[in-house]
């Protein structure tokens, strides 16, 4: 949560208005009471994550079933609330697509297609699936899994166990998937470890049985001490590395750049990296040109694109830019390409300006230990 809710994905917009939404949806409550303006603050907040992440109505459509089914008035329900709310929402997003398009689209439409109709996303990389059952929501989860899953046994808030077993198996249908997709459901499993230590240092609560004596509480908040010293020590130092440190690379070397191109010594740049491996123009803050490596997936399966080629043949790729291009005043690379062009590089009079840590294993590629600068001594 510490990583991801910090940047700017949209996911992590989801994810709050996933959790503020569900506050306000009476199936999703303990209480019996149901309130009709409650239920619309939640089919606003649930609306506008929809047209954010479209995804994000694989969560709705479970909750939505639920409340469908526990509603006495459903016609009123379909007709009077969901349809006016989902309607206005999407005529909204629609009017800002248009502004920003210049054409009328529909964005969540194009989205279906590619990601569900065209398996587009598999574009991108593929996992077997069982992942977000086996490696990626137990990564994520880390080590609060064990009071997670204590907390759903105990607490017996099946509603809320089935809705992450729900987005769970229903993302591991997709081929392309990634920690953000699920991030949504991470602190509803957070709320069961909570009341997992809850349980433990109260054992009167809901769904525990024990009868309770002093001696036995004093071993209780023993136990909870203990408890959050083992969550304190496993989750702060891996917060910080993963925030600090690991692939710190790109936010490091686009901070040089917009320093050096505050002082006028940066004309254009050319970025020899996988496609949007830096934070680009939001750290430059200067209309300076720049270029990365197209990686825009293609229509036909199998045809490679701009990163693919690079990746394949470095010192082809950059020769043949060199003869159609003009070369830039700058050229920014990771330290495993760096090696195979290190010597096309100095015959083109580049010289290493800087170079800047990144990370100490590797992710998903090469290990990208670090990424330099390389500047055109002639310019």
């Amino acid at each position: 949560m510490i990583y991801c809710s910090v940047r700017t994905l949209s996911n992590s917009l989801e994810t709050v208005l996933t959790l503020v939404s569900l506050y306000f949806w009476p199936c999703m409550r303990s209480s019996s009471r149901s309130s009709t303006v409650s239920r619309k603050w939640g089919l606003v907040l649930a609306a506008l994550a929809c047209a954010i992440r479209p995804t994000s109505a694989i969560i709705w459509l479970y909750v939505g079933l639920l409340e469908f089914s526990k509603e006495r008035y459903k016609l009123k329900l379909l007709f009077l609330e969901v349809a006016p709310i989902g309607m206005l929402v999407l005529g909204l997003t629609c009017l800002l697509d248009r502004i920003m398009y210049g054409t009328w689209i529909l964005v969540p439409l194009n989205f279906l297609k590619f990601n569900f109709l065209s398996s587009g996303g598999d574009y991108y990389g593929t996992h077997k699936w069982h992942w977000y059952f086996t490696q990626g929501f137990p990564v994520m989860i880390f080590s609060f899994l064990p009071f997670c899953i204590a907390g759903i046994i105990y607490s017996k808030q099946w509603r809320y166990a089935c809705l992450l077993a729900w987005v769970l198996g229903l993302y591991s249908v997709l081929g392309h998937k990634e920690f953000r997709f699920v991030l949504p459901i991470l602190p509803i499993a957070l709320i069961f470890s909570g009341y997992c230590l809850a349980m433990i240092e109260d054992p009167g609560l809901p769904g525990y049985k024990g009868k309770e004596s002093s001696k036995k509480r004093t071993n209780c908040s023993l136990k909870v001490v203990l408890a959050v010293i083992f969550l304190l020590a496993t989750n702060i130092p891996m917060s910080l590395y993963m925030s600090l440190v690991h692939q710190r690379g790109p936010e490091d070397v686009m901070n040089h750049l917009a320093r050096e191109a505050r002082h006028g010594k940066v004309k254009n740049i050319l970025f020899l990296t996988p496609c949007h491996a830096t934070p680009y123009y939001s750290v430059l803050h200067r209309d300076l040109p720049m270029r990365f490596l197209d990686c825009t997936p293609s229509e036909e399966r199998g045809v490679l694109d701009e990163s693919d080629h690079f990746l394949m043949d470095p010192v082809s790729f950059l020769s043949e830019y060199a003869k159609n291009m003009s070369l830039p005043s700058h050229i920014v690379l990771f330290h495993s390409e760096e090696q195979k062009l290190k010597n096309l590089l100095n015959s083109h009079d580049y010289r290493e300006e800087r170079r800047f840590f990144n990370a100490h294993f590797k992710v998903d590629r090469e290990l990208q230990a670090s990424i330099v600068v390389y500047v055109h001594t002639r310019q």
